[in-house]
Formats: structure tokens, C-alpha cells, sequence
């Protein structure tokens, strides 16, 4: 995907989102994130975007952190967002493709990066004020829900941060299982995960599903209160986070278990370590 490709979701997206959270009303509590109201998704998501949008407009070169969460709430409040969303969808589009800034993952361009990463954040958090809202949820197109699942393996679980440990050497193997090609080969060990497109070699396990369903459950992002990083981890004998749920276990050489991707008991959709007490905290962290 191009970077105005992701230019063009991210606007939709959070339109979506404020119209979701709108017919929710701000009182209304989050199913897929615990202990938070709608209210408490649009000061966050709206933080977020006034944090990107401020490295690529001041060109900043080092981290920094977030500003305080807003006290506002009703119309007050949606205004707010729909303001911030608006600020950064106009920032990036009116940047030049060379500005040089902070960005969170590597990427061709900060640029790049910066609507990459702003457009998966805001489709998560738009699939989380539809689950408060209720109702269908709209698509996430495949190309995009794929490119999720890409950032997520071959981005944030990249980092030193990532949990995802196995005390022995496994390797998982990651399925979207209606592209025919989108597949990852995960090697895991006692440090971060190696994550290589393409499905060469034996794998330990295998975890495969629609690929809109996946991204939606492990989004990624800042501090918020729905981490599950992989769903069904632990059974590939991982340490990381995520349920133990599934029946499949580490098999021999060149035999793979297949665990599906299902929703889970708080919903259809939840970025990485998120708990943030309502109306609180500081974000995002590094």
C-alpha cells in the first residue's frame, strides 16, 4: 500500500469512528476495552493524533511524550476529536514527502510510517467505538487487514519491548487464510521474534484466520486497557501474552497444529500493553 492509500483510510476511519461513538454517546462502555467508556476512547485516540501530527508539522527529532488527557466530554468532546482527527489527516497530507521526524517503526519515510501507523491505530479504535455503539461492524478491506498483520510481526513484535519469548527455539507460522499468499514465519526464542514473509520450512504451530478478524483483535498501539498482543500464543508454548485456550500443542519436526483465530469472550476486536486508568495518564509511552 502507498502512502496515500493509507492517507485515504485514515480519513475515512476516523469519520467512522466519530460517527460510531456520536450514536454510542460518550457514557457508553467500551465491551473490547475493559473499564473504558466512549469517552475515554476519543481522549486517547484524539491524543494520538495531536502526538503524530506534532512530529511531522515541528519536524521533531526525538521522542516526546503525549499531552494530558482533555477534560471534556458530550458534543464537547466528539468536537474535539473530530478537530484532532481533522489536524492530522490535513498535517500529512500537507507534508513533504522527505520531512524528517521521530517516527515509531521503521518505514521507507517518516512520512510513510507516520500514516501507516495512524491508519491502523484509528481503524482499531473504530472497530472498538462500533462494539460500544453496536451492530454490524464495517469491512476492513483485505489488503489493509493483511498490512495490519504485517506491522504487528514485523513491526512491534520486532522491538526488544515484545513479550513474546519462548524459553526453546519455535517456530509459528502466521495464515491469512483467504489472500492464498499472505503468510509469516515467526522464529521465536529468548528474544524478540524473527518474523520472515513466506512459509518456508516446518513449523511448530500454525495460526491462521480471516485476516480483517486478526487485525482487528491484535491491533497495535499505545497504553490502553485490551492487550493480547497474539491470540492463542500459549499454544505454541510461548510465554507471551494471550489465552491458553486452544487444544493445539508443539508437535515434532515438519508437523504443524492449526489454531483458528476466533473472537474472544470480550468481543470481536482488540495495539500492544494498554492500561490506563479512566480519564488518566500520560501517552503514548515509548
Amino acid at each position: 500500500m502507498q502512502t496515500a492509500d493509507f492517507l485515504d483510510t485514515l480519513d475515512r476511519e476516523g469519520r467512522l469512528l466519530a460517527a460510531a461513538a456520536a450514536e454510542a454517546g460518550t457514557g457508553a462502555e467500551v465491551p473490547t476495552c475493559p473499564d473504558w467508556q466512549v469517552g475515554d476512547l476519543l481522549r486517547h485516540t484524539g491524543m494520538v493524533h495531536r502526538w503524530a501530527a506534532a512530529f511531522v508539522a515541528q519536524a521533531l527529532t526525538s521522542f516526546r511524550p503525549g499531552e494530558e488527557l482533555p477534560g471534556l466530554d458530550g458534543d464537547d468532546l466528539l468536537a474535539w476529536y473530530r478537530e484532532s482527527h481533522r489536524g492530522l489527516v490535513d498535517t500529512l497530507a500537507a507534508a513533504p514527502p522527505d520531512v524528517r521526524c521521530w517516527q515509531v517503526l521503521p518505514a521507507p519515510s517518516p512520512l510513510a510510517g507516520w500514516a501507516r501507523r495512524q491508519a491502523h491505530e484509528t481503524t482499531v479504535h473504530r472497530v472498538d467505538a462500533e462494539s460500544a455503539r453496536g451492530g454490524a461492524h464495517a469491512e476492513i478491506a483485505r489488503d489493509f487487514a493483511v498490512d495490519g498483520i504485517d506491522e504487528l510481526l514485523r513491526g512491534f513484535h520486532a522491538r526488544r519491548k515484545s513479550a513474546v519469548r519462548t524459553e526453546e527455539p519455535r517456530v509459528l507460522r502466521v495464515r491469512a487464510t483467504d489472500t492464498g499468499d499472505a503468510v509469516w514465519t515467526v522464529r521465536l526464542s529468548a528474544e524478540p521474534p524473527v518474523t520472515e514473509p513466506g512459509d518456508a520450512g516446518a513449523a511448530d504451530c500454525e495460526l491462521g484466520g480471516r485476516p480483517y478478524r486478526c487485525t482487528s483483535r491484535c491491533g497495535t498501539g499505545g497504553r490502553s486497557p485490551r492487550s493480547r498482543g497474539m491470540p492463542r500464543w500459549r499454544s505454541c508454548g510461548g510465554r507471551g501474552p494471550g489465552s491458553s485456550g486452544a487444544d493445539a500443542r508443539p508437535r515434532g519436526a515438519g508437523q504443524s497444529a492449526s489454531v483458528r483465530v476466533s473472537p474472544s469472550a470480550s468481543g470481536t476486536a482488540p495495539p500492544a500493553a494498554r492500561a490506563v486508568p479512566r480519564r488518566a495518564g500520560r501517552g503514548p509511552s515509548r
